[in-house]
């Protein structure tokens, strides 16, 4: 990430000349400086140099897959925020992508304020892991970290122990889908199904949301996992 001394860096990997020239003039209107690549492995290169804040990752390049891009940045000592572009209907491939590091993902065709949205929650979720803070504010929810106190419209709201366990963990990646792979293994190492999670988040839901079927707070990414969403901006 870059410190804030200047506007963010943006790499675009695809090899759409469309879907580039779009994020181009799209990002570039928001302030960005863009640079972009079809290639796979300059993007890997990219990345080693230190030369992009964020990277927006199609999954099908001509000369290396995206995934195999995906994983040789994180095989680096480098965080920086990867977005992955894709047309694929697989949602085990945006697992995939998730598991092994990417901080979200977009499906095409998608507009330019969703893009945008899912970059400003890349970069407050990257400042949070740097820094984070003791007390997480959403609406009427509020998480305080250190005396793992919950409240909602100021009431205090009671968790047992492992109800909390996973509100910490969606509270520390607010505004990143956590997958269930991660999430399971994260609260319960591993060893338990996927139902169990989904019992766990109902109980959540119940205790914070204002309608607990029209979710506000702990939103579901069909077929992937769980995002809570972001802190509030001061």
């Amino acid at each position: 990430m870059s410190s804030g001394a200047g506007p963010l860096r943006v790499l675009v990997v695809d090899d759409e000349p469309a879907i580039r020239r779009f994020l181009r003039v799209g990002l570039a209107a928001q302030g960005y400086v863009v640079s972009e690549t079809e290639e796979g492995g300059k993007a890997i290169d990219t990345a080693r140099r230190g030369g992009a804040d964020l990277i927006l990752l199609d999954l099908g390049l001509p000369d290396i897959d995206g995934i195999e891009v995906l994983k040789g940045i994180r095989e680096m000592p480098s965080t920086v925020p990867i977005i992955v572009l894709t047309s694929r209907d697989d949602e085990a491939i945006k697992v995939e992508a998730l598991d092994l590091g990417a901080d979200d993902y977009v499906t095409k065709p998608f507009g330019i304020d969703e893009l945008l949205a899912r970059i400003r929650a890349a970069q407050r979720h990257r400042l949070q892991k740097q820094g984070e803070t003791p007390v997480f504010r959403c609406g009427d929810l509020t998480v305080d970290l250190v005396r793992r106190i919950v409240t909602v419209r100021g009431e205090e709201v009671k968790f047992s122990p492992r109800e909390y366990e996973v509100l910490r963990l969606l509270v520390a990646h607010a505004g990143k889908v956590l997958t269930h792979r991660f999430m399971l293994q994260a609260v319960w190492g591993g060893e338990t199904d996927v139902q169990y999670l989904r019992i766990y988040i109902r109980a959540l839901r119940q205790k914070i949301e204002p309608d607990p079927e029209q979710p506000r707070y702990i939103l579901t990414e069909t077929g992937v996992g769980y995002r809570l969403r972001p802190a509030d901006r001061d």
